[in-house]
């Protein structure tokens, strides 16, 4: 039996929610613990946390499922997890590129600077106005920033979600 085979056969429905959660749980606390800390999110940041916002409950239910109804139940739930997560590391291997300059990312945060008409507009701007842009990094880890962290994050995720999803059954 390979590696992966004994991997995959550990990775039962409810060890793996149990994971999923957990990874969804630590992933938030630490993007608010650099949110305290003064590291202000981008949009495409902020948007980067739905995935784990969801995961809260789906792998709540899924381990609850897991344990008290029929098994594909809870597998169905690991699969839509993994479906999610999947979407996440795109949406961070996006962010991540834009941060690169690998293209362009939204103008809503990485747009150009427009002149105000007046003096006025421009005081009403600077009062009304505070863009995080999404294309700067605020915080690399390990040579890497957070939209990167959240591709290897998610993907992670993803594979453990799918491995639950698709474990053998135990005999």
């Amino acid at each position: 039996m390979t590696k992966f085979a004994q991997l995959r056969s550990l990775l039962q429905p409810l060890p793996a929610a149990a994971l999923v959660l957990l990874g969804a749980a630590v992933t938030l606390a630490g993007a608010w613990t650099f949110q305290s800390l003064g590291f202000e999110p981008c949009e495409l940041c902020l948007k980067q946390r739905y995935p784990y916002y969801a995961a809260l409950p789906l792998a709540t239910a899924a381990i609850f499922l897991a344990r008290n109804a029929p098994p594909y139940a809870a597998r169905l739930l690991l699969a839509l997890l993994a479906v999610i997560f999947v979407a996440s590391a795109v949406v961070g291997g996006y962010h991540a590129g834009v941060e690169w300059k690998f293209w362009p990312g939204p103008t809503d945060c990485t747009g150009d600077f427009v002149k105000p008409a007046s003096m006025e507009d421009f005081r009403r701007q600077m009062e009304t106005t505070r863009i995080i842009r999404c294309d700067e990094v605020s915080l690399r880890i390990l040579g890497l920033s957070l939209a990167d962290w959240n591709v290897l994050v998610s993907a992670g995720i993803a594979l453990v979600a799918a491995l639950g999803a698709t474990a053998p059954k135990k005999s």
